[in-house]
C-alpha cells in the first residue's frame, strides 16, 4: 500500500478527532504533499491553538485503535446535497455544487464503521483508502503545527484554521523526520541572522520591511550579480521601473481588482496611486513604447526590483515573508513558436544557478494547471494554449514533471521548480509562468512577416523567486557557512600578539588590494579567543600571523569549514583563493 493512501487516509481519521473534539467545526480541504499534509477547519467561534495539538493526536491514536472499517458509497447529486447541509457542512456543500456544474450526478462519500457498526464519521471523498484503520502506524505520524489560510486561496473569504502534520510508513522514517526538524531549528535564520549581521528589524521602520546590514548587502549583490552574469550573453537587456505608478495601470492589468486587499494605496490630491506589486505591467509599458517587428523577437527584460504587498499579518514572518520583496524579475515577449526554445535558455539557467548552490541532484518540476472546479480569469481557449505551451517545453527537454492542479495562478499556468535543501526540506523556487493573457489587456503588437499586427506572448519567469526569500533558504542551507563567492568576510588576520601588528597589516592591505573581503582582528585578546571570535562569525579563513610567517612571508590558514590547518605563502594563498571564488565552489 501506498504512503499516499496511508496519508490521505490519515488526513480523515484527524478530521473525524476534530469532529469529535469540536462538534460544530466545519470541513473543508484535506490534502496529502509529500512527507506532510494539511487539513482545513472552519472553528467557527471557538479557537483552535498550538497546545490542543497533543490532544487531538491522542485522540487520532484512539480511533485508529478501534480497528475502524472504511466503506466507500456513492449518493445522487440531490441527495448529497441534502446530506451535507443537515450536517452543516457548508464547504462540502460548495465543492458539491461546483462538482454539478461539471456534469457529475453522483457524489463519493466514505464512513468510517466501528467494530459494533456504529457510524462513526462520514466525509465526502472519492478516495483511496486504507480498509481498515488498523493498517495504519499510529507511531508514524506527528501533528506539526497551524496555520491560517483563506478557502480557496482567496482574501474576500474566510480565513480557515489550518492543521499540519506528517506521516510516514514506519516509526523510524518520522524519527528520522524529526532529527532533521532539529537540524533545521539550528539552521533557523531567525537565530543566524543576528550572530552573523545579516539584517535588522526596525519597529520605527516597520517589522516587515527588513534592513539589509553590509554583510547581508554584499550576499544579496553576490546573488544578484551573478543571475546578471548568467543571463548577459543571452540577450537580456536591463531596465527600470519606479516604486510608484497610477491606479489606472494595475486596473488595466487587473492587478487592482484582483489584489486589492494586498495593495498599498498613496494618495496626491485627485489622483490615486499604487506603491507597485509587481514590475509586469510596467514592463509593458516599455515594451509597448516601441516598434518591434518580428526580426525584434524575442524582447528581454531584466530588472531586480523591490515591490510591495499588504501581505496578512499571519503570513509574515522573518525574511520567510515580508512586505518589501526584491522579485529577480525577468520578462520576456516572443512568438508561439519561440516559447520552447526560450523555455529552454530559462531551464539552462536555472539548472546552473542551482547546481552553483549544490541543490540540483534533486529536483522535480510541477506543471501547474487548472483545477477543473475552479473559475479562473480568461478562456478555456487560451489557458488550453499556454498549458499545451507549458507541457510541450517540459516533455521536449526531459524535465523531470508533474502536472498538478492545485497551484496554476489565477490568470496563467507556470512550471514551479522543486529543489531541495543539505537538510532535504523541500522549497518552490524558480517558475517559469506563461502569459497570453497581459499582452491583450495592454493591447501589445509587433509586426509579422506579412506586415500584419500580432500579437506576443509574455514568459515571466523568476531564478531566485524573490532575493530577500532566496537569502533565507540560502542562510538555513549552508547553516550560516557561506561558499567563499557568497561570504561576506572571506578571511580574517589574525596576529599572536601586537608585537606582529605591522606584519599582519601589510597581509591585510595586500588581501584588500585583490579585492577579498577580509577583516583585521587588532584586539589584545589571547589568540584562542580571537580564533572563537572568528568562528562564531564563521569567516572562512582564519589567516594567524606571528614569527615564522613573518620570515617566510606567509600565513598560517585554518580553513572553517574543512577545520584543516596549512601554511602557504601569502602570494600563493591570493592566488588560489581568488581562483575559489571564481569558479563559486562549494
Amino acid at each position: 500500500m501506498n504512503i499516499e493512501t496511508k496519508r490521505h487516509s490519515l488526513s480523515h481519521i484527524m478530521a473525524q478527532a476534530v469532529k469529535e473534539m469540536y462538534p460544530n467545526a466545519k470541513m473543508a480541504i484535506g490534502p496529502d504533499i509529500e512527507n506532510w499534509f494539511y487539513y482545513d477547519f472552519d472553528f467557527g467561534t471557538e479557537e483552535f491553538k498550538e497546545e490542543n495539538l497533543k490532544e487531538l493526536e491522542k485522540k487520532m491514536k484512539k480511533i485508529i485503535s478501534q480497528n475502524q472499517k472504511f466503506e466507500q458509497y456513492d449518493l445522487d447529486f440531490d441527495e448529497a446535497v441534502k446530506y451535507l447541509k443537515e450536517n452543516k457542512e457548508d464547504y462540502k456543500v460548495e465543492m458539491a455544487l461546483e462538482l454539478k456544474e461539471k456534469w457529475v450526478k453522483e457524489i463519493s462519500f466514505y464512513k468510517n464503521i466501528m467494530q459494533n457498526w456504529n457510524i462513526s464519521y462520514t466525509d465526502m471523498c472519492s478516495g483511496p483508502h486504507v480498509d481498515n484503520s488498523n493498517k495504519l502506524d499510529a507511531n508514524a505520524f506527528k501533528l506539526d503545527k497551524i496555520a491560517w489560510a483563506y478557502w480557496k486561496w482567496d482574501s474576500n473569504n474566510k480565513m480557515l484554521t489550518r492543521i499540519y502534520w506528517f506521516a510516514f510508513d514506519t516509526k523510524e522514517e518520522l524519527d528520522n523526520h524529526l532529527k532533521m526538524l532539529e537540524e533545521a531549528r539550528k539552521r533557523d535564520h531567525r537565530v543566524l541572522w543576528a550572530k552573523l549581521k545579516l539584517f535588522t528589524i526596525s519597529q520605527l521602520v516597520w517589522a516587515w520591511l527588513p534592513l539589509l546590514q553590509p554583510n547581508g548587502m554584499i550576499i544579496r549583490k553576490e546573488l544578484e550579480d551573478y543571475l546578471w552574469e548568467l543571463h548577459k550573453d543571452k540577450w537580456y537587456s536591463r531596465v527600470w521601473t519606479p516604486h510608484l505608478a497610477k491606479e489606472d495601470l494595475y486596473k488595466c492589468s487587473w492587478h487592482a481588482e484582483k489584489f486589492w486587499d494586498e495593495l498599498f494605496r498613496v494618495k496626491w490630491w485627485e489622483e490615486s496611486f499604487f506603491l507597485k506589486p509587481m514590475n509586469c505591467p510596467h514592463h509593458m509599458q516599455i515594451f509597448d513604447d516601441n516598434q518591434f517587428s518580428y526580426r525584434d523577437m524575442p524582447i528581454r527584460y531584466f530588472e531586480p526590483a523591490t515591490v510591495y504587498r499588504d501581505e496578512k499579518t499571519g503570513q509574515l514572518s522573518w525574511l520567510t515573508r515580508v512586505r518589501a520583496i526584491t522579485q529577480d524579475d525577468w520578462h520576456l515577449f516572443c512568438r508561439v513558436s519561440q516559447i520552447s526554445e526560450e523555455v529552454w535558455t530559462i531551464v539552462w539557467i536555472i539548472k546552473e544557478f542551482y547546481k552553483t548552490m549544490g541543490m540540483l541532484d534533486w529536483y522535480w518540476v510541477r506543471l501547474s494547471i487548472r483545477w477543473p472546479e475552479w473559475k479562473y480569469l480568461w478562456s478555456d481557449e487560451v489557458w488550453d494554449q499556454a498549458e499545451w505551451a507549458l507541457k510541450v517545453a517540459a516533455e521536449k527537454y526531459d524535465l523531470p514533471y508533474k502536472v498538478w492542479v492545485w497551484e496554476a495562478a489565477f490568470y496563467w499556468p507556470k512550471l514551479d521548480f522543486m529543489f531541495k535543501d543539505a537538510i532535504w526540506r523541500e522549497w518552490q523556487l524558480a517558475t517559469i509562468q506563461c502569459d497570453f493573457n497581459l499582452p491583450v489587456r495592454f493591447n501589445l503588437s509587433f509586426t509579422n512577416e506579412n506586415n500584419e499586427e500580432e500579437r506576443p506572448v509574455v514568459i515571466h519567469r523568476a531564478i531566485s523567486w524573490s532575493l530577500e526569500r532566496f537569502m533565507w533558504v540560502m542562510i538555513e542551507h549552508f547553516a550560516g557557512i557561506f561558499p567563499l563567492w557568497l561570504a561576506p568576510k572571506q578571511a580574517i588576520v589574525v596576529p599572536v600578539w601586537v608585537d606582529f601588528m605591522d606584519y599582519a597589516d601589510k597581509v591585510y592591505k595586500n588581501l584588500k588590494e585583490n579585492w577579498i573581503r577580509v577583516s583585521l582582528d587588532s584586539s589584545t585578546d589571547s589568540l584562542n579567543k580571537k580564533v572563537r571570535s572568528a568562528e562564531k562569525m564563521h569567516i572562512n579563513y582564519i589567516l594567524v600571523v606571528w614569527a615564522e610567517e613573518e620570515k617566510e612571508n606567509s600565513v598560517s590558514i585554518r580553513n572553517y569549514k574543512t577545520k584543516e590547518q596549512t601554511t602557504e605563502k601569502v602570494d600563493n594563498f591570493i592566488k588560489n583563493i581568488k581562483i575559489e571564488i571564481a569558479e563559486k565552489n562549494i
